[in-house]
């Protein structure tokens, strides 16, 4: 990938199944949910229909980071003991982990000793890496969900940030001016993502993606809709659009190696059973997910000799792990990354989705051509609601009063 991906386990202690199933509880209450399962929203892929959302509806544009995402949940610690605040990272298989080193101060606390509680995030850890060779783990905060107990889930998307950057990410960056000193205690920085209206595609593609390929990677964009609430689950309204030779696949792989039978060598070793062959490169069955625990065959990934030899290298388990990978040139199936920070394949829907939006082969230019109308579109929605108003403020500027002075009613009332 030409990017370090961060490591969760060398960042955060993973909770006891005890303690992870407890604050799983906490969260859902947060989220006014009964679902334990993992709390943070899921993109659709793009295809040429959305085009027509995108001059429909107001959409924000951010660049897709390669890196892993997370949500970031501020929680209630012992507030008798030395850890009153606590954080914890919940990843894509919705495992916690515990940070330590992390604090939030409150907005208007020069002692920057409050903090925020009952708070959750979403964002992406990446591994920035810069010219001169160092590095910087850094947070990038793109939503959030709960403010110090209260739910932002219905707020547009534009009001949900705002909320965010006044009232954690201002006090957190003034504590940090004041004691730099401190920044090399944290375990990494938290920044917002860096968001543009949907029109300003082309500032992206010129601007933005090839400054963040250069420090953490990028493997396209994310469009969000402004207007709807934050779903958990699968969203339609947040579109993940990327280039369509790099669209790709999480599948379950299960390796068949070849059976060889015993020659006279195996037979003068006591070899006489046929037996599987390790040293040969096996077929790389790929499943698509059907349901929980049940998936279907959905073809073969194709491996030269080279490429098998670097999977061996990984020295991680091969066979019936998560793997990530894009069609080639000749429609082949061919290997990306292993995906460790999930559990399960992509639902056969994804599946679905994601050869629809090979098929339709939405291009770089299809989007800058299209930015304009798009702009167009979004100026006249702002047009026609400031009318709106302005029609509702004369109407009711011209209407009589409901009532007198002393509250009776007038004759004129009926």
């Amino acid at each position: 990938m030409g990017h370090a991906v961060p490591d969760l386990d060398a960042i955060g202690i993973k909770a006891d199944h005890d303690l992870a199933d407890q604050f799983r509880r906490e969260v859902a209450q947060l989220l006014g949910r009964s679902n334990l399962n993992f709390p943070g929203a899921q993109p659709v892929s793009f295809s040429s229909k959305h085009l027509n959302e995108l001059q429909r509806e107001d959409y924000f544009v951010c660049e897709k980071t390669d890196g892993i995402r997370c949500l970031m949940y501020f929680a209630r610690g012992d507030p008798d003991s030395d850890m009153p605040e606590i954080h914890y990272l919940i990843d894509r298989k919705n495992d916690y982990r515990y940070v330590p080193g992390l604090h939030f101060p409150l907005p208007n606390d020069e002692s920057y000793q409050g903090y925020h509680v009952d708070t959750l995030v979403d964002g992406e850890l990446v591994n920035d890496t810069y010219e001169d060779g160092t590095t910087q783990l850094k947070y990038l905060v793109f939503d959030c969900l709960v403010l110090d107990g209260q739910s932002l889930m219905h707020r547009t998307l534009d009001k949900r940030l705002a909320y965010f950057k006044e009232k954690v990410l201002r006090p957190y960056n003034a504590m940090y001016r004041k004691f730099p000193e401190e920044k090399a205690h944290r375990p990494f920085a938290v920044e917002d993502k860096s968001t543009q209206f949907s029109y300003g595609i082309e500032m992206m593609f010129r601007e933005i993606i090839p400054k963040v390929k250069r420090i953490h990677g990028n493997d396209g964009l994310i469009f969000t809709c402004r207007s709807t609430p934050y779903r958990i689950g699968t969203d339609e309204h947040i579109l993940k659009w990327k280039p369509p030779q790099e669209n790709t696949i999480d599948f379950r792989m299960r390796l068949e190696f070849p059976t060889l039978e015993p020659d006279t060598e195996d037979e003068a070793e006591g070899i006489t059973q046929p037996y599987l062959d390790y040293d040969a490169i096996p077929i790389c069955h790929l499943f698509v997910m059907l349901n929980a625990g049940e998936y279907r065959h959905f073809g073969e990934m194709f491996v030269e000799p080279k490429e098998w030899e670097d999977l061996k290298a990984l020295r991680v388990p091969l066979d019936d792990t998560i793997v990530e990978c894009a069609k080639d040139a000749e429609g082949r199936w061919r290997f990306y990354r292993i995906r460790d920070d999930k559990n399960d394949a992509n639902h056969i829907s994804t599946v679905e989705k994601v050869l629809e939006s090979i098929e339709d082969r939405v291009t770089e230019d299809d989007l800058i051509r299209l930015a304009p109308v798009i702009k167009t579109a979004w100026k006249q929605r702002q047009h026609n609601m400031a009318a709106g108003d302005e029609e509702k403020k004369r109407r009711a500027q011209a209407m009589p009063p409901s009532a007198n002075a002393n509250g009776v009613k007038r004759k004129y009332e009926g």
